[in-house]
């Protein structure tokens, strides 16, 4: 950006493997020799990653958008409410959904390594993953969600919430004008991963992604 003389790190997915990128294949290498897990025990473990998606995370905002019932309850306690629409939870974390308002936008960031809400939304991004997100987020948010497009007002207060090993977050972005009457599934298909991180709003010419 043109509005600052500091330099930083770039967030782009063409980057060495990490500390925690080495480390993994490091003990999973080492598991695998001593026996204490098989390349089948992974792969089954990939199978049920890869079957998850941020069409799931769409549906749940969806249903938030057009049941306010539902979205207290998913406020209250985001993995029963997911757990409702029949979305399995894999591992022990709980899930904090936040709200995006008019004054308040959230944004998401794990800054130790990638914790992610995986039950949701799948894999993440590369870019998630990276330490120039994992950094910048924290300490230059509103300059970060600029490189995304993503201008926020001076106004309105930016929250970065940081995930942990136990305690993952998923955004509840703003319902976009223009959609009353859509139908859930309609609504659902606009709903972008990148929304319910945090690093773009939903638009009305958005397609999910898969």
């Amino acid at each position: 950006m043109s509005d600052h003389d500091h330099p930083h790190d770039a967030i782009t997915a063409d980057a060495k493997p990490g500390y925690y990128e080495i480390m993994e294949t490091a003990i999973r290498e080492l598991l695998i020799g001593k026996g204490l897990i098989s390349a089948n025990d992974i792969r089954r473990q990939i199978e049920v990653l890869d079957s998850r998606s941020p069409a799931l995370g769409a549906r749940v905002v969806a249903r938030a958008w057009t049941d306010s019932a539902f979205r207290e309850r998913l406020l209250a306690d985001g993995r029963a409410a997911c757990e409702e629409l029949g979305i399995t939870f894999y591992d022990d974390t709980d899930l904090i959904v936040l709200e995006n308002t008019a004054t308040v936008h959230n944004l998401i960031v794990c800054t130790l390594c990638s914790c992610y809400p995986r039950p949701v939304l799948g894999l993440p991004p590369d870019w998630y993953k990276l330490k120039p997100y994992r950094a910048r987020a924290v300490s230059e948010p509103r300059k970060v969600l600029a490189e995304f497009g993503t201008v926020i007002p001076d106004d309105v207060e930016i929250r970065v919430s940081d995930s942990t090993a136990v305690i993952r977050y998923l955004v509840l972005p703003r319902r976009p004008e223009g959609t009353e009457g859509w139908s859930e599934d309609e609504l659902a298909a606009i709903v972008t991963r990148d929304a319910m991180i945090g690093v773009v709003p939903v638009t009305v010419n958005a397609g999910a992604v898969s």
